[in-house]
């Protein structure tokens, strides 16, 4: 059975806005691997409309390899989307999910042979109240942002997380695998 990631970029004041930070060639390496060892990826309505850059990158690719890579990686993996709103999605490996969060999650960790990703900053949220992140993997960028979004913003009681590793990118950011204490 895999684990539920929440795998979210962040600045050094806790910005998680997909549109800030300084992705290259390394980081678009790491989280094309990242896609490719999940089952699923799940997102948000905000998210997952933000995501589909990648598809414009796929019908003309960028001179970037990297990009390139990461753009066929997101393509391919799996994306179950929460909304409220969205009646339906079109790109082809897209769904919207059929279910609430906490049910849909808790299924697909039983059929699950790999991880589930979650890359939207409210369903980690709702995860984490529900007891149901396995692991984080915060990649902090070596900025201040300075106006955004706060990642834990919605989290009024404490948890504590165990620090299991490190990893230290060419341009300063850090990712950092969290699991929580509790768990």
């Amino acid at each position: 059975m895999g684990k539920i990631i929440g795998a979210l970029n962040m600045t050094l004041d806790g910005i998680c806005d997909h549109t800030a930070g300084i992705p290259d060639k390394e980081l678009h390496q790491h989280y094309a691997e990242l896609l490719g060892q999940g089952d699923a990826i799940l997102y948000g309505r905000t998210t997952y409309q933000l995501m589909e850059f990648w598809r414009a990158v796929l019908e003309n690719p960028s001179e970037e390899k990297s990009m390139n890579d990461f753009a066929i990686a997101i393509d391919k993996i799996p994306k179950i989307v929460f909304s409220h709103t969205l009646k339906n999605v079109d790109w082809k490996s897209a769904t919207l999910a059929r279910s609430d969060l906490r049910d849909e999650v808790l299924e697909l960790k039983k059929q699950s042979g790999r991880d589930i990703l979650v890359g939207s900053r409210s369903l980690i949220i709702q995860l984490l109240k529900l007891n149901l992140i396995d692991e984080f993997q915060l990649c902090i960028y070596p900025m201040v942002e300075g106006k955004g979004l706060p990642f834990f913003e919605e989290i009024n009681d404490r948890i504590i997380f165990k620090l299991v590793k490190t990893k230290t990118f060419n341009s300063g950011a850090l990712l950092l695998y969290y699991q929580p204490k509790n768990q």
